[in-house]
């Protein structure tokens, strides 16, 4: 039996569907280990089922159809170090099965369509990231796999996204202006009026003033950079790679934004751009290049989604390990002189 943890931390994964939620709880439970992490797919706290919600026209994306109320008091039982008997939201068969005893666990990952939007749930969160794809590169990528792997047809690939689209704008989308870090995949500028979307411009907008997290930067914390890599030192074909820094403000918030545009060829280089960023959180020099060479399969690897995800998953673990820090007898009583 896996030892009851003295402090459970949360933290919650936002976005829409197909944006890269599932590769990016990959590399988080690569930092933390499988029996570290418990992860929570909040389309579990659907109300309505799949035959409901087709009967009154309500999407999954609507808060009418998902229970927030329990939502809550769940999440917040767990965070509490209480098991909760979590219901069971059945994608093959739409319906809601019977519930799963669930145990708190060192982190609790709660991922889905709506962690950000309630803010009794919103205020449980110790730390808390937004996956924000663009529409253009959204619909590139859907449409690709929909018709290429379930032989949708191109119209009705377009028909199923604009009928989201209302619902997204309303209630998923506005939930960044709350994340703690937004990883953003947009449209490269590197190719003009790129159509296939095989190359990407990637962007870590880090929120400033976040008790305990220090933003990565690129050389010179606070500066505005502009920098095209070494050649010699980073091989990338065709259109190149330019990395971004500096600040800017996002939803009325100061952040820190850093961009990658353009797709590395070889994982091996990548120490090259980690000596040239501070704030990472590894434990060693190299450390986030090793993460990115061991799961070289996993998608976006190659770009700076994977850069990104590393990284946040390492911010993760220092937001950690500073709030389950022993503190010593000493170190109290220095608190209270001081």
């Amino acid at each position: 039996m896996v030892k009851k943890p003295d402090r459970v931390v949360l933290i919650g994964v936002a976005g829409d569907s197909g944006c890269g939620k599932s590769t990016f709880l990959r590399r988080v439970t690569d930092v933390f280990g499988e029996d570290f992490v418990t992860v929570i797919c909040l389309d579990d706290y659907h109300s309505l089922d799949r035959k409901q919600r087709k009967e009154t026209g309500i999407t999954a994306l609507d808060p009418r159809a998902n229970n927030f109320d329990l939502m809550y008091e769940q999440i917040k039982a767990l965070k509490e170090g209480q098991s909760i008997d979590k219901p069971i939201y059945n994608h093959e068969t739409g319906m809601i099965d019977p519930p799963e005893k669930v145990h708190p666990n060192h982190i609790i990952v709660i991922e889905g369509l709506h962690p950000l939007f309630d803010e009794r749930v919103r205020s449980l969160l110790d730390f808390s990231v937004y996956l924000d794809i663009s529409d253009e590169v959204k619909i590139a990528w859907k449409i690709k796999r929909d018709m290429a792997e379930r032989g949708h047809r191109y119209e009705d690939v377009l028909a199923s996204i604009n009928a989201r689209r209302p619902d997204f704008d309303a209630y998923i989308d506005p939930q960044k202006a709350h994340a703690d870090v937004v990883i953003q995949i947009l449209s490269t500028k590197l190719i003009p009026d790129d159509q296939e979307h095989k190359v990407l411009r990637v962007r870590l907008i880090q929120r400033e003033g976040v008790e305990g997290f220090e933003p990565v930067y690129l050389f010179d914390e606070g500066s505005t950079i502009n920098w095209i890599p070494c050649g010699r030192k980073l091989t990338c074909s065709y259109p190149g790679i330019k990395m971004f820094y500096g600040p800017d403000a996002y939803f009325g918030h100061e952040v820190s934004v850093l961009e990658v545009d353009g797709n590395f060829d070889n994982l091996e280089e990548m120490i090259y751009v980690e000596g040239h960023l501070s704030n990472t959180a590894t434990k060693y020099y190299g450390e986030m290049t090793h993460m990115m060479r061991e799961h070289q399969d996993y998608p976006g690897s190659n770009n700076g989604s994977g850069l990104f995800q590393v990284l946040v998953g390492l911010k993760m673990r220092a937001t950690y390990e500073r709030l389950t820090a022993k503190v010593s007898p000493d170190e109290k009583v220095a608190a209270v002189v001081s």
